[in-house]
């Protein structure tokens, strides 16, 4: 099973930036789909990004123009930048990869081994 580890959270004024990393050990299946995820207190887990092994991508509303999803296949890492950071991008953010999985048509992870990393807190003021 694929083990994931973020790091990069922290806390910045609204309007910075911050970058998100996650490191994955290897991957068992030739596809695989990727994704940033968050949670802020008393909301539901919400879809951030998502990119798959095909470099097919899908970014939430909220993260349209701002932020950017990218593999470096090479490290076997997942990385975020967040740009003009808003207090409402406060949340727990976590890494997801479906190791045989891909980004389906719907824009959703699917098929595919599950795994999730242990998150990372962002935290934007005002």
């Amino acid at each position: 099973q694929v083990r994931l580890v973020e790091s990069g959270g922290g806390s910045v004024h609204a309007g910075g930036s911050l970058r998100l990393s996650c490191t994955a050990s290897e991957y068992t299946r030739s596809t695989y789909c990727l994704g940033w995820f968050r949670q802020a207190p008393g909301m539901q887990r919400e879809t951030v990004a998502l990119i798959d092994s095909r470099g097919q991508i899908k970014y939430a509303d909220s993260a349209k123009g701002r932020f950017t999803i990218a593999q470096d296949y090479g490290k076997q890492s997942l990385t975020l930048e967040m740009r003009s950071l808003k207090p409402e991008d406060s949340a727990m953010y976590y890494c997801s990869a479906r190791d045989g999985g891909w980004l389906s048509d719907n824009g959703y992870c699917v098929r595919g081994l599950e795994t999730w990393g242990k998150g990372t807190l962002v935290t934007i003021s005002s």
